[in-house]
């Protein structure tokens, strides 16, 4: 079993313009999901931004990104990153989960989602927004 940490960055419409600049910057493979992908528009205006998207190069260079949802506050530099922990199996991720979750603020419970067996989303008792699920391959639609 492994683990990978990767910075997650935080837009407000440009995650898809910063993942095609890093990828240019790092090369690589880029995949994006948008929120019409992942059956979760909840504003029509914002169903082609990214939900979740990413770099991966063969260097080890790897790279997040998504569009916070216009519903949500947003200030560059005030949640400009996540922690994103995948792991390969939910036996794998969950006791990180409950050890981080001791005096968090839990924004989204540990559980499966329509992208993932298992995603879920908390700001630990440091302030930091920690983003835990189980890595499944990319399929383009």
């Amino acid at each position: 079993m492994t683990i990978k940490t990767t910075t997650h960055l935080n837009f407000r419409g440009d995650a898809r313009a910063a993942l095609v600049f890093y990828q240019s910057v790092f090369g690589g493979q880029q995949a994006v999901v948008t929120y019409r992908d992942a059956g979760a528009v909840q504003n029509p205006d914002e169903a082609d931004q990214v939900m979740w998207g990413q770099v991966e190069a063969e260097s080890g260079f790897r790279i997040m990104a998504y569009d916070v949802p216009s519903r949500l506050g947003w200030n560059p530099g005030e949640i400009p990153v996540f922690v994103s922990v995948r792991g390969s199996n939910a036996e794998e991720v969950a006791p990180y989960w409950q050890k981080l979750a001791a005096g968090a603020t839990i924004l989204q419970p540990l559980a499966p989602a329509n992208w993932s067996p298992l995603y879920g989303m908390l700001r630990d008792r440091f302030g930091i927004t920690w983003v835990l699920d189980v890595e499944v391959a990319y399929a383009p639609a």
